[in-house]
Parts: C-alpha cells; sequence; structure tokens
C-alpha cells in the first residue's frame, strides 16, 4: 500500500462537494497528520468569544483585547490550541510550518512575550482517524494548499476560503467566487 502524503502544514479548503455543516467553506491548518490521523484547526470560523475572556492569567494579559477565539472545530470543543508565530521556533511545542507552531500550555509569560510574536486561539480540534483524510480526499472533499503566515493570522476570515482557493489557480477561483446558494446565481 502507498504510504499516504502527510499534509503537516498544509491547508485544507473545503471543495463544494464537501456537505458536512461543520465544514462548510472552512480552511483547516493541519497540525499533525500521521499513520494514526490527523488533527487540524478551523481557521475561519471566529466565535463571538474574546479570548481575553476565555483565557487565564498570564495568557489573557498577552493577547490583543480584539482577539476572538476561534472555532477549531466540532471535537472537543472545550479543548484550547493556541497556535503562534515563533521567533525561536524551538520554542513551540510542535511545529506546524516555518515558525508557525503550537503554544506549550505551560509556557511561563515571559518566554512567550520575548518569543512570541502572534497568538490565535482554538476552541476545538477537527480530527480524522487513520486513513479518513485521505478517504475524504479520495471522494474530492478537501483541496489541499500551501499554507502562510498570513492564512494563520488573518483578519479577514469571511473571505479567506475564497482567497486560498484564488490562490491555487483559475480552476479553482471559480469555487471561490460562487455563491453559498447556487440558486441565487
Amino acid at each position: 500500500m502507498e504510504r499516504p502524503l502527510f499534509r503537516n502544514g498544509r491547508l485544507l479548503a473545503a471543495s463544494p462537494l464537501l456537505l458536512d455543516p461543520h465544514f462548510q467553506r472552512a480552511v483547516i491548518i493541519i497540525i499533525e497528520h500521521t499513520d494514526e490521523g490527523a488533527l487540524g484547526v478551523v481557521l475561519n470560523q471566529p466565535t463571538e468569544i474574546l479570548a481575553t475572556d476565555a483565557l487565564p492569567a498570564p495568557l489573557s494579559e498577552l493577547i490583543p483585547a480584539t482577539e476572538y477565539v476561534h472555532c477549531g472545530g466540532p471535537v472537543q470543543p472545550n479543548a484550547v490550541i493556541i497556535v503562534g508565530a515563533f521567533s525561536d521556533p524551538t520554542r513551540a511545542a510542535g511545529l506546524i510550518f516555518d515558525a508557525i507552531g503550537v503554544l506549550q500550555p505551560d509556557s511561563a509569560a515571559d518566554d512567550i512575550t520575548e518569543h512570541v510574536s502572534e497568538l490565535r486561539v482554538f476552541g476545538g480540534y477537527a480530527g480524522w482517524g487513520p486513513g479518513q483524510l485521505e478517504a475524504e480526499f479520495g471522494e474530492g472533499a478537501w483541496i489541499d494548499i500551501a499554507a502562510t503566515r498570513l492564512d494563520i493570522f488573518n483578519e479577514a476570515p469571511d473571505t479567506l476560503w475564497s482567497d486560498v482557493l484564488a490562490r491555487k489557480g483559475p480552476e479553482y477561483a471559480i469555487f471561490g467566487r460562487a455563491p453559498e446558494d447556487p440558486s441565487l446565481n
């Protein structure tokens, strides 16, 4: 059996064929993908919960007052995953790509202030069992796209899906311009 392409640090953009309401027009960054399955967080589903209200001190003091918790996915919605841009990638609990990684939950505030320039907070995550993500790719449910730092810390979640599809090329950009309800076209 051919070894699957592990997509650590890659974006998954939901294809129009994906009908799961949790993931319609979702953009997910894959944090970990192994033979045992995959884990990622949805980048374009902010909640109305301010991150400063959801996190304990000292973490709450390090997050900008305007930063919202994002719905990372339907699995364990009370689990918190914090992704940051690290000046020293060895400080990350796990690297996603380049200097973007997962924050150590017990990191000291001084360590975060010194080594992390941006933070994004996610409640919950998206998860797949062994072979499940590969099967969904085979069904055409996901579109694989290279990730950038701006995707992770984007300020326009409403347009992220269409923006990353446009970056993939003109044959995908057409999906991004289509209305959510094609009958409105």
